[in-house]
């Protein structure tokens, strides 16, 4: 007997924005990732933007991953090379798990677009009590790529053969079949 399709679970995702240049009227890369979780069905759960400081990164991340609602934090920005980039090292201690294939996939797409620049993305990913947490470049291209080529469909519980959602949220109860 062939396996009922799972259906969509909307997922709680928070999007925070690290820059030292950029106001939140000017956050492209936020309001693309925005655009992008809310037309795949998923709801905006907090938008933060704050300048590249470990620690007050940390503060934010670490309010959302001890929310229960939270199941997803994208961040952009704060992933290169620059002296003031620090976003990798303000969530690796925050992570229980690192997801290690998250950052080496984004680098492989990113370069069919960017070519070899993409060695410079220190793009992460890891969870955190149950809370998903991805970090990607502050590029608003980055972040479409980020979206479009990984995060639309690990965070979509119909995709197989897996996703993340019911590690997030617990197995879909909804649909069980009768004996």
């Amino acid at each position: 007997m062939a396996k009922t399709p799972t259906p969509f679970r909307p997922l709680n995702i928070s999007v925070l924005t690290v820059s030292d240049t950029r106001s939140m009227a000017e956050d492209t890369s936020g309001d693309a990732l925005i655009e992008r979780l809310t037309h795949a069905g998923h709801k905006l759960n907090d938008r933060k933007l704050v300048k590249d400081d470990v620690y007050q990164m940390r503060a934010v991340v670490s309010n959302w991953i001890a929310d229960k609602e939270t199941h997803v934090v994208l961040i952009t920005g704060g992933t290169g090379f620059y002296s003031r980039d620090s976003t990798p090292e303000a969530m690796m201690p925050l992570f229980d798990k690192t997801i290690e294939g998250f950052g080496e996939l984004f680098r492989q797409i990113s370069y069919t677009e960017i070519g070899t620049s993409t060695i410079q993305s220190r793009a992460i990913a890891g969870l955190a009590n149950q809370t998903l947490i991805f970090c990607l470049p502050g590029s608003t291209g980055a972040c479409k790529t980020a979206w479009d080529g990984i995060l639309a469909e690990q965070l979509n519980a119909s995709h197989r053969p897996c996703n993340f959602v019911s590690m997030l949220i617990g197995p879909d109860t909804t649909h069980q079949h009768e004996a």
